[in-house]
């Protein structure tokens, strides 16, 4: 018998678009013959998606699913190569449909999710039914990434932008869920939604982050007042620092709706608890963009035209 190595799979995986454990068991029955084990996919049905499978799929949706008791979300992004395909029923109810796995998932890792039993199709895997739905969509697709929040004591409020194009869940820590506290929680998932923080506290900033931007801000600051003092530039360089954890810490944001417009996050949740004799905390976040990070490609509407007039 044949040592199937990763490579081997991950070949066969690119020849055809079929799924990792597909392309693992195939190479298996056919003893590490490459060939064959095209045939063993095709013969599956599962290397339908083979000219596909090279196609950049940076288009897409983020999927939410949020659990019936509040307790649990889950975030899941698909990939696909256009909006076109990203905005059919098909597409959105595959979307839906891979939220609802990954809400009820034990897995750990995408490569974990991929290989568990589809639960709508049992005989089929997570990554065996996505194979299919390429052939049903006509596109090469992806199911990219998931990550998930639960709280017992609290919620998990969600938001989506442009269509899904932006997903957002939130856990929330209260004593009180109520009408109020509820839009409180969509409103600091709106905020993490537009406003891209990348941390909810500053104590999820870790201490070699600082210490990189103090030594960049410092170096600035030198140049800026080479005649300061020590002490001088170290205020310069804590102010601008300071500075920067409002930008990218949430709670420390300048709320979107303040009225006033100097009126925190943190401050805004503070004032809706103070409003509902509640203890409310903002524990942590998610936020996915479609594609964010993926190379996306350059569509050239003229020479496509030419490309199917000369066909």
């Amino acid at each position: 018998m044949a040592a199937i190595t990763a490579a081997m799979v991950k070949e066969l995986r690119e020849m055809t678009g079929a799924g990792m454990m597909a392309c693992k068991k195939a190479l298996t029955q056919a003893d590490g013959d490459m060939d064959k084990a095209v045939e063993v996919l095709r013969e599956q049905g599962l290397a339908s998606a083979q000219k596909k499978a090279g196609r950049i799929a940076a288009e897409g949706t983020v999927g939410v699913k949020i659990a019936a008791d509040g307790k649990s979300g889950v975030l899941v992004e698909v990939n696909t190569e256009t909006d076109f395909a990203a905005n059919t029923d098909k597409f959105k109810n595959y979307v839906a449909e891979v939220a609802d796995q990954a809400l009820n998932t034990k897995a750990q890792n995408i490569d974990e999710f991929l290989a568990e039993k589809w639960a709508l199709e049992p005989d089929l895997t997570v990554e065996q039914k996505l194979s299919s739905m390429v052939s049903v969509i006509g596109e090469n697709m992806h199911i990219r990434r998931f990550a998930k929040l639960s709280d017992e004591n609290g919620f998990i409020a969600s938001y989506t932008h442009m269509g899904g194009k932006i997903g957002v869940i939130v856990d929330i820590e209260t004593n009180v869920i109520n009408d109020a506290v509820r839009e409180m929680a969509k409103n600091v998932a709106m905020q993490a939604a537009a406003m891209k923080p990348l941390y909810t506290t500053r104590a999820e900033v870790s201490q070699e982050y600082l210490d990189h931007e103090k030594e960049i801000l410092t170096v600035q600051a030198k140049q800026e007042k080479p005649d300061a003092n020590d002490k001088i530039l170290a205020g310069m360089v804590m102010g601008r620092i300071n500075k920067e954890l409002k930008e990218i810490c949430l709670v420390d944001q300048i709320y979107v709706k303040a009225e006033d417009g100097k009126q925190t996050v943190n401050q805004y949740v503070a004032s809706v608890a103070k409003e509902n004799n509640a203890k409310i905390a903002v524990k942590s976040f998610v936020r996915f963009e479609t594609g964010e990070g993926l190379e996306k490609k350059e569509e050239n509407f003229a020479e496509e035209v030419a490309k199917q007039m000369n066909q």
